[in-house]
């Protein structure tokens, strides 16, 4: 669905990383680890053409992403979910409707109400409901966007660091909500630096550990 080959990246004439190839195909768990600075967000952002590869190919859904036009690439990113760590909300919309604007923007909305209740529910927010972006805790926010970037049922989840502000009991259930749809066939990349949080998922999931370090990504280890 997603798939980059030899790709190369950097900033300011300082190479990321280079011969960079990898391929998010149905039903595939990622987990992306590496120092800080490595260029994760950066792969990240690569994968939902938020960036463009100075050299190599990306291609979303059989497209080469290079070629693909600003709305040719909304419509791709209708097929991915993203979490950013930086979680971006419109303020003068409720937690709920900031969740469900995915569905709105698409013309899903009859599709709204079943959705939200239910993850509202998982993750936790179902008293926050009505409360506007503003009045959320660090936490409470992290999980609202990650219930925004999978309301959609997307083919493919990209979360950049999901679990960095909530506790380990609710990091465990979200991720489990990951788990779920990856065994719908969803493709998952989660970017992190909690090891013990994959070690955590070893029974309930089959993933790939990579790890991007001196300007190449490598499997850090065997399947979870």
């Amino acid at each position: 669905m997603i798939e980059l080959n030899n790709v190369a990246y950097g900033y300011n004439g300082n190479t990321l990383f280079s011969q960079l190839s990898l391929a998010l195909d149905p039903g595939s768990f990622h987990f992306l680890t590496g120092p800080s600075g490595a260029g994760k967000t950066t792969l990240l952002r690569l994968c939902y053409a938020d960036l463009r590869a100075q050299s190599g190919q990306v291609s979303l859904f059989g497209q080469d992403a290079a070629t693909l036009n600003r709305d040719a690439v909304a419509i791709a990113r209708r097929r991915i979910g993203v979490v950013h760590q930086d979680c971006q909300f419109l303020d003068h919309l409720s937690i709920a409707e900031n969740i469900a604007l995915p569905l709105t923007v698409s013309n899903r909305g009859d599709e709204t109400m079943d959705n939200l209740k239910e993850l509202l529910s998982w993750v936790g927010l179902e008293h926050q409901a009505n409360q506007l972006p503003a009045e959320l805790s660090g936490g409470e926010r992290q999980r609202a966007a990650l219930a925004r970037a999978v309301i959609t049922s997307p083919d493919v989840i990209i979360a950049d660091e999901p679990t960095g502000n909530v506790d380990w009991e609710m990091s465990q259930r979200l991720l489990m909500l990951l788990v779920e749809l990856n065994r719908m066939g969803k493709a998952v990349l989660i970017a992190t630096h909690d090891l013990h949080m994959i070690r955590s998922l070893k029974s309930d999931v089959s993933a790939r550990v990579l790890r991007l370090k001196d300007q190449q990504l490598v499997q850090a280890g065997a399947d979870l």
